[in-house]
């Protein structure tokens, strides 16, 4: 059965520039790195992405790696492209990224030239594009130049391969010496991609938004820290099927009985404001207007539909409440 998008989907969903580029993205972006892989069912990653976009978000973020197993995610994205969005190419927004292990040997990882070149082609092939509107180099890498690694940025854009160039988890002064050097070649940096959420504040030590000073957007991935701020955890237990449940990307041992006491202060605020504590948390991002966009993921349409209601209406924090998050966070 074919697929008609909403008609309605732009009515509600709000977007704001990256840095100083021309390029909006939606304040909810769909991140496909762990349930769209090798084991998903195609039915329901269908499901989730065509909500998505009936919702207004645009933008779909991929990485080479992304499975599992690495490249799964991309594969079944350009499945569900060709079968569904193809009359809607012009109206996303498809990033991926090259900088974690992908290959056997020294070519396949970090942040040389030969690596991202072939990487993106790679990407390109499994998705069945032309070109993907935003490349990223996924991580710093401590032992190729910065000047060739945004050099290979510049030269995909040159190539047509990417219309836009990123980076992901790099801190305040190489984020600021890889926007130089792309400067100078004419091929702006949009976006910072960095891993930032209520729990883990890592960015504000560094000062990473005043550093960037909007003329670099940042787009937040975890903003759920790993699905600690849901509702999940607030009774002490560990679900089976949940990450900690899996000890997979949040561990068990986490789950502490300090930690569960601060999520359900959290979560208290969070029902102050009418929100559940995911909501909030998401919420809590986008109050910095230099946040330019914040990375959800999905397993189920009811969990995205759940992500979406934290941009619904305008709760604006007060003083209160933000000191009480920090008392708990910070």
């Amino acid at each position: 059965m074919s697929y008609t998008p909403d008609t309605n989907r732009y009515e509600e969903m709000k977007y704001r520039y990256a840095g100083e580029s021309g390029l909006q993205l939606p304040e909810l972006s769909l991140g496909l790195w762990q349930n769209f892989g090798t084991d998903a069912e195609h039915s329901v990653a269908t499901d989730i992405l065509c909500t998505a976009f009936d919702r207004g978000i645009t933008h779909f973020d991929l990485a080479n790696n992304y499975g599992p197993e690495p490249g799964s995610a991309e594969t079944r994205f350009g499945k569900i492209l060709k079968e569904q969005f193809a009359h809607h190419r012009d109206e996303l927004l498809i990033s991926s990224k090259a900088g974690y292990p992908m290959w056997p040997g020294p070519y396949g990882n970090y942040g040389s030239r030969k690596y991202l070149l072939a990487s993106c082609e790679q990407s390109l092939r499994r998705m069945g594009l032309e070109y993907v509107d935003i490349f990223y180099h996924h991580r710093p890498d401590p032992n190729t130049p910065l000047e060739e690694t945004m050099g290979a940025l510049a030269t995909l854009v040159a190539q047509g391969k990417a219309l836009y160039v990123a980076i992901s988890n790099y801190r305040a002064k190489d984020a600021l010496q890889a926007k130089a050097l792309l400067d100078e070649m004419g091929c702006p940096c949009i976006l910072n991609q960095v891993r930032y959420s209520i729990l883990d504040r890592w960015t504000e030590e560094d000062k990473l938004l005043d550093a960037l000073d909007g003329k670099v957007g940042m787009i937040c991935f975890s903003p759920l820290a790993q699905g600690l701020l849901t509702s999940r955890y607030l009774d002490g237990n560990v679900p089976s099927g949940s990450r900690a449940g899996e000890n997979n990307s949040l561990k068990a041992n986490s789950i502490t009985p300090l930690m569960v006491e601060r999520l359900n202060k959290l979560n208290a605020i969070a029902k102050g404001r009418g929100q559940t504590l995911s909501e909030m948390a998401i919420s809590w991002l986008l109050k910095d207007e230099r946040v330019t966009s914040v990375l959800i993921g999905a397993s189920s349409v009811a969990q995205l539909e759940e992500n979406l209601r934290a941009i619904k209406g305008d709760r604006p924090f007060s003083k209160e409440d933000l000191e009480a998050i920090d008392e708990l966070t910070v």
